[in-house]
């Protein structure tokens, strides 16, 4: 999570914050700590029924403009709020099956969520896989914990969430301050004068007047979906189809792919080199992300070539605040290693660190004139971060998909170019949205209630 803020928000922007970041930090762990711990003997002075009414308040927010993402956007977004809006009826309703739900329904997802981190940190094996390793065995022990009724009987689900919530964002900001403390630049970016030359001439900050045009200067994630570059009709498979792969009636498999292309001429786009077997037999060693998987790679020269000899790209994202030269300084250190691997260095993999280097600060660069706390939290609601941070989560646990990217660059691009109304107005066009479709309904069946006639 501070990991991606800290590329959204940029060094510059956070660094002369930094001590504010970790004071707010250790009183943010301190009350996780306090409000864990007063939950333990089933005696509760913090004040639940509030905290119930936020949640219900994000959660019914959250679900009337959740029609308006794309993809796994769409999708999280239903998620989270009917997740919210569950979570404070159930707590608001105030009794002790209530309390029992709650503590299945999060005892379950964090038994889930640890072991997926567990079986792709074992068979992936990623660079950090052993710390992901200890950190999926926390998560089943916590699920443990929340399954049995000890030692409150399930009267402190709730308060036990909310304060290991607290205290895992507290020492997050409290590392994130450290980082920016000491980092001279991003850590996914290298390079002093190439840093020099970035803040001298920073990029120009364009509002949101629309989706761009083809004509108009901004960058491009373009991406082959595993059912639109398939070159038969696939089977129906909707989950797999959309972020692994598809397969048609003959048997062909399409895994899909991703490229980034910007107006500066840079065009990323990784294959192999070499034909990977992708036998049975073969398959859990290709899954490893471990050096001696890495084959030969191929960089493609540019789209215009890319899609003339295979198809043009099935759906693509366009993004205007960006940083052509923090694209172009990632470019040049990123290409001097044509290795591609399955998992770990594939073009999705690419596509993903070249964006994220293309808008290092953007968000930042926005909201400069509105106050640090007040752009933090901003941030911190939209919606979109958090499609992100699942996003980046599964992606950087398993391994980057065409599907992912996709996603990803959707909900990067609505915070690198949000829009300027805000959630009011979103709420209004989502209602205008709903109203403008009853409408159109409504006049359909009056024709054809006069055609009958």
């Amino acid at each position: 999570m501070m990991r991606l803020i800290l590329i959204l928000l940029g060094v510059d922007f956070l660094r002369s914050h930094w001590r504010g970041l970790r004071r707010f930090g250790w009183i943010t762990l301190i009350a996780g700590i306090v409000i864990f711990v007063d939950a333990m003997d089933g005696s509760l002075f913090f004040p639940i029924e509030p905290f119930a009414c936020l949640l219900l308040f994000e959660g019914g927010a959250t679900l009337m403009v959740a029609h308006s993402g794309m993809g796994g956007q769409r999708i999280l977004r239903y998620v989270k709020g009917a997740t919210f809006s569950l979570a404070a009826v159930l707590i608001l309703a105030g009794n002790h099956d209530g309390n029992l739900v709650l503590a299945i329904i999060f005892g379950t997802l964090f038994l889930l969520d640890g072991s997926l981190q567990i079986a792709s940190a074992l068979v992936v094996r990623y660079q950090r896989w052993r710390p992901a390793l200890v950190g999926g065995i926390v998560e089943i022990a916590l699920a443990i914990f929340f399954y049995q009724p000890w030692p409150s009987h399930y009267a402190g689900t709730v308060p036990y969430c909310l304060g290991l919530g607290l205290a895992f964002a507290g020492w997050n900001m409290f590392i994130l301050a450290n980082r920016v403390k000491v980092a001279a630049a991003n850590p996914g970016l290298k390079g002093e004068e190439y840093m020099k030359e970035a803040d001298t001439h920073p990029p120009a900050v364009v509002e949101w007047d629309g989706p761009p045009d083809d004509n108009e200067k901004a960058l491009t994630v373009h991406v082959w979906t595993p059912v639109g570059s398939a070159p038969g009709e696939t089977l129906s498979r909707p989950v797999i189809n959309r972020y692994i792969a598809a397969v048609d009636q003959n048997g062909i498999i399409s895994t899909g792919h991703a490229a980034l292309e910007s107006p500066g001429g840079i065009y990323i786009s990784l294959y192999p080199a070499v034909l990977i077997d992708r036998s049975p037999d073969a398959f859990a060693r290709l899954l490893r992300a471990t050096p001696e998987n890495n084959v030969p790679g191929l960089f493609q020269p540019d789209y215009a070539t890319e899609s003339v000899q295979w198809c043009p790209s099935t759906r693509q994202v366009r993004i205007r605040n960006y940083s052509e030269t923090r694209l172009i300084a990632f470019w040049e250190s990123y290409r001097q290693n044509e290795s591609y691997n399955l998992t770990h260095r594939n073009c999705s993999s690419s596509v993903a660190r070249a964006l994220e280097a293309a808008l290092e600060g953007s968000v930042g660069r926005l909201w400069q004139r509105r106050g640090f706390w007040l752009a933090i939290g901003k941030l911190m609601s939209t919606p979109e971060l958090w499609v992100a941070l699942q996003l980046r989560k599964r992606a950087e646990t398993m391994a980057w998909t065409p599907g992912l990217v996709l996603d990803y660059a959707r909900a990067l691009s609505m915070l690198a170019d949000p829009r300027p109304t805000g959630w009011f107005n979103t709420l209004n066009r989502a209602l205008k949205k709903m109203f403008n479709r009853r409408l159109a309904w409504v006049k359909g069946k009056s024709g054809e209630g006069m055609t009958g006639d």
